[in-house]
């Protein structure tokens, strides 16, 4: 069970997108090679727009893993009537590797919030063996990582990680 002041129940991570975590491995995300996120940092859009670096710390090269990247506030964090939005799966993640070693099965999408603060969560489970996940999502829109999980048999994620992102305006940019 997830203490009260764990950052993914401060976060709502736990509670809107999965119902809990069993931390089992580290996971690291790095953007543009030097930009790790951390629970509830926040990021420029424009810092985010091409694929992060996401390493597994942990398991070995028999374990496999599966990576999920959604956003649960859309359109807009106080009324998210179309959540999740799916922005990245890849499966068949090696213990101790990278991303890259695994099977990209829904190519990575840039964060584009329009209204509001979005979280944007990065989730990992432990495949149950390799080439496991049977089911890829039809449409990117009104994603359920709960159901997505369940119907590929993934468990509880073992490892997650949020960021906070907001429009940027033009003088933002600069």
């Amino acid at each position: 069970m997830a203490k009260l002041s764990d950052p993914l129940v401060v976060g709502r991570v736990i509670g809107d997108v999965v119902d809990a975590i069993s931390p089992s491995v580290k996971m690291t995300v790095t953007f543009n090679s030097n930009k790790q996120v951390y629970n509830g940092h926040e990021f420029f859009p424009s810092l985010v727009t091409n694929r992060p670096k996401v390493e597994v710390h942990g398991g070995d090269m028999r374990s496999f893993f599966t990576l999920v990247m959604t956003d649960p506030d859309v359109p807009g964090p106080s009324d998210p009537y179309l959540k999740e939005h799916l922005h990245w799966i890849v499966t068949d993640i090696p213990g101790t590797t990278d991303a890259t070693f695994g099977r990209e099965v829904v190519n990575y999408e840039r964060p584009r919030p329009n209204i509001g603060i979005h979280r944007f969560v990065f989730l990992l489970f432990k495949q149950k063996r390799r080439q496991t996940l049977m089911s890829t999502p039809s449409s990117r829109d009104l994603f359920s990582t709960r159901k997505f999980a369940e119907e590929n048999e993934l468990g509880l994620p073992v490892a997650a990680v949020y960021f906070n992102a907001q429009r940027e305006t033009a003088a933002r940019r600069r």
